[in-house]
């Protein structure tokens, strides 16, 4: 073969991270030795693909349709490596997790499935479902785990399991406890939101854009726990998932309010790219987040250890 894995290695790393400096820090390589070595690639196939942009490199359309295949070709790579040397286990996965899934699920799954495959490495990041789904395009994840609408046309997603939103105040709130609220008077609340980009920002304003209606926005905060606790202190009111409040409406620092006019239900869902190679590990870890829900007809109704 004119190339080798060394070369390939190279490509993908500054496919991904967009500089030849990062990408040597990546692969622990020296940055000549990273330029030298997508120099050469170029140069034997005579052909170009990055353009160069002052210091970074922008991935061409050739470049573009060979990162798929190069990124397939490391990780059968490593398979066989493992193969050869005799390690029989699982290799590394990187995931990737919407904040209510990333603090509430994916951690219990992930340590239940180390605990099952010892010799497996799992790296899991939380973000909202834009980064998620920006980061899976650009094969900088394995996996994505997401809570909101994906409609990149280079990933797949596959329904997981149910969950619901629910709006909620804080136990003192002249609307806790007063049963049904129409969408009038919430209209009148000051709310409390996650920011822009987030999945669960998008089915609250997909269902208020129902009855045409836009919520009054005093905060917004990029974590779940933050606005628990903003709530709790009395400035607005909110909407997040009953897997985020299953503890707090149990221990009655927080209230949930009926709003039958507002459909608030989505689907979890597993994202990943449709060009991606899927590994052992993860085949099996998708295995390991189907038993965790199997069963479940909702996100809260899934049977987990105690949640703060």
């Amino acid at each position: 073969m004119k190339f080798s894995l060394r070369q390939i290695e190279v490509f993908v790393a500054v496919a991904r991270l967009g500089s030849v400096s990062a990408a040597a820090d990546a692969i622990a390589l020296s940055q000549s030795a990273v330029s030298m070595a997508l120099s050469e690639f170029e140069r034997q196939f005579d052909c170009r693909l990055f353009e160069r942009i002052g210091k970074s490199l922008r991935i061409n359309p050739l470049g573009e349709q060979l990162l798929p295949k190069a990124v397939e070709l490391l990780d059968r790579a490593a398979e066989v490596e493992a193969l050869l040397e005799g390690r029989t286990g699982l290799g590394s996965l990187r995931i990737g997790a919407t904040l209510t899934i990333g603090n509430y699920l994916a951690t219990l799954i992930i340590a239940d499935f180390l605990q099952r495959h010892p010799e497996a490495r799992v790296q899991l990041t939380v973000h909202n479902t834009a980064t998620i789904v920006e980061q899976v395009a650009q094969y900088e994840l394995d996996l994505g785990l997401i809570e909101g609408a994906c409609r990149h046309p280079s990933l797949v997603t596959q329904p997981w399991v149910e969950d619901e939103l629910v709006v909620f105040a804080a136990p003192d709130h002249p609307l806790a406890g007063q049963g049904v609220v129409t969408l009038e008077r919430l209209m009148q609340e000051r709310w409390i939101l996650r920011e822009q980009g987030s999945g669960t920002r998008e089915v609250l304003e997909q269902a208020l854009r129902r009855h045409h209606l836009e919520p009054s926005i005093r905060l917004e905060l990029e974590h779940t726990e933050a606005i628990k606790r903003a709530v709790e202190s009395g400035l607005g009111i909110s909407c997040i998932s009953r897997l985020a409040l299953k503890e707090a409406f149990r221990r009655g620092s927080l209230v949930a309010m009926e709003t039958p006019q507002l459909d608030l239900r989505r689907r979890f869902q597993f994202l990943w790219h449709r060009d991606k190679y899927q590994t052992t590990v993860l085949r099996e870890f998708l295995a390991a987040c189907q038993a965790m829900t199997a069963g479940a007809a909702r996100s809260d109704l899934i049977d987990l250890p105690y949640i703060a």
